[in-house]
């Protein structure tokens, strides 16, 4: 697959802050630390970065890789 990779270390990160720290937390506590883990693991992204939604009419959404 072509993001496959990518998509694994994804998910790994995400379940790495889950496991360490549970819920209970605000929603800005798990994004910072997803970030710490992404960081760690070399992948790029943006935080809480806008986009434009399309109306349910259109026929192709395009959405920046993962």
């Amino acid at each position: 697959m072509r993001y496959e990779d990518v998509t694994h270390k994804i998910i790994g990160c995400a379940m790495k802050v889950h496991s360490t720290l549970g819920n209970g937390f605000q929603e800005v506590i798990y994004q910072r630390a997803l970030a710490i883990e992404m960081q760690k693991h070399g992948l790029e992204f943006q935080r809480e970065m806008e986009m434009t939604i399309c109306p349910l009419a259109c026929s192709l959404i395009l959405v920046p890789k993962v």
